[in-house]
């Protein structure tokens, strides 16, 4: 428990919210907003799923300036329309008609598994998408299934090419899950560059600064002053640097190599657009849509040697990582997964976590729309 201990340590200033709550709170602003129940109830899953695992970049902390706020700007759909656009066996291709990324992702995973069931493998691809919330949340649906999960998402510019400046990818996770036989799947989910916007958000919230090396501005020097950055990254004046950092030496053509992959398949597969055309203004500086495109993989165990197997041999992998030799000072070596287990753990005992410009966040939603909750920290 000392790690859980530390980790509530982190988030001292705040309300810690019932996640009951907080899910209704979340899915009684997504009707407010014109959207349907059953999506509303999708949408709220995602994000909360989010929170629960720790990963407060990409939870209720996203309701309103991603959401809310984009659906106020008229530039995501309410009502979530979904096209079949080419179908096979094993593959097909969807136009989410720019309505909630959340709900045409789930029909998505959900497809590409049911091919996989009868198949092996199934491959799902999306165009004119938006925002789908944590990856991690459509490989998790694979991996409670007994099968592998990928999925990746191109996203607006924000991510400078190796020896380059300007913000030409997006955050372009590469999110792969596995099943195992622990508690917990190995689930990788993390952007290809050093860091995202989301986390940045954090950061701001929090009223911190940056850590030196995840944002470069127009003449390659690192920046570190939050509120300001967010402002410079979607007018192009500051980027985020590829995972492995600046330049070649420490690796950063790796996560650049993984983020232009990740460009591709988002787009190439259903005649999508990519880097400058997600930029969300026309040539006049108006708002417009952010048409992403997703791609979901799942791949089926029982068609090679069997769930039973796999999940046996990729958990004596991960118990062999963690138990290996650790660093000096160093308590423990975790595998991807396992820390949001542990935060996950933690928090359905306590909630989550509200710092103050959450809070006012969510009360400036709960007064526009005059709905009957009274939060504790009032």
């Amino acid at each position: 428990m000392e790690m859980l201990l530390d980790y509530r340590e982190n988030y001292k200033d705040c309300h810690w919210m019932d996640f009951a709550e907080l899910e209704k709170f979340m899915k009684q602003v997504l009707v407010h907003s014109d959207i349907p129940e059953n999506d509303a109830e999708i949408i709220s899953d995602v994000l909360i799923e989010s929170d629960k695992r720790g990963i407060d970049s990409h939870g209720i902390g996203r309701l309103k300036p991603i959401y809310i706020d984009r659906l106020d700007a008229g530039i995501v759909n309410p009502i979530t329309k979904i096209d079949i656009i080419k179908e096979t066996a094993t593959t097909a291709v969807l136009d989410g008609n720019n309505g909630m990324g959340h709900v045409v992702s789930k029909k998505a995973m959900k497809m590409a598994m049911n091919k996989a069931k009868e198949h092996g493998m199934g491959m799902v691809t999306v165009r004119n998408s938006t925002h789908y919330g944590i990856a991690g949340y459509y490989t998790s649906m694979a991996c409670k299934a007994g099968m592998i999960g990928f999925t990746g998402t191109n996203a607006r510019p924000s991510t400078a090419p190796t020896f380059g400046v300007e913000n030409m990818l997006g955050t372009n996770p590469l999110t792969i899950g596995l099943p195992t036989d622990e508690e917990f799947d190995f689930n990788l989910d993390c952007a290809t560059s050093v860091s995202q916007r989301g986390k940045i958000e954090v950061y701001d919230r929090e009223g911190k600064d940056l850590p030196a090396g995840w944002v470069i501005d127009e003449n390659g020097e690192t920046r570190t002053d939050t509120g300001q950055v967010l402002v410079d990254l979607t007018q192009g004046k500051a980027a985020l640097t590829p995972l492995g950092g600046l330049g070649d030496k420490s690796g950063g053509y790796k996560g650049y190599g993984y983020s232009a992959v990740v460009e591709v398949l988002s787009a190439a597969l259903q005649n999508g657009k990519f880097m400058k055309d997600l930029n969300g203004f026309d040539e006049k500086g108006n708002k417009i849509p952010f048409p992403l495109g997703h791609f979901f993989i799942a791949i089926n165990t029982e068609f090679f040697m069997g769930e039973r197997v796999f999940r046996t041999i990729a958990g004596a992998i991960m118990r062999d990582l963690r138990a290996s030799k650790k660093a000096p000072g160093e308590e423990r070596i975790y595998t991807a997964g396992e820390k949001e287990f542990l935060a996950r753990k933690y928090r359905e005992e306590h909630g989550c976590p509200i710092p103050e410009a959450l809070q006012n966040q969510m009360v400036e939603l709960r007064n526009r729309w005059n709905l009957d909750f009274k939060f504790k920290w009032e």
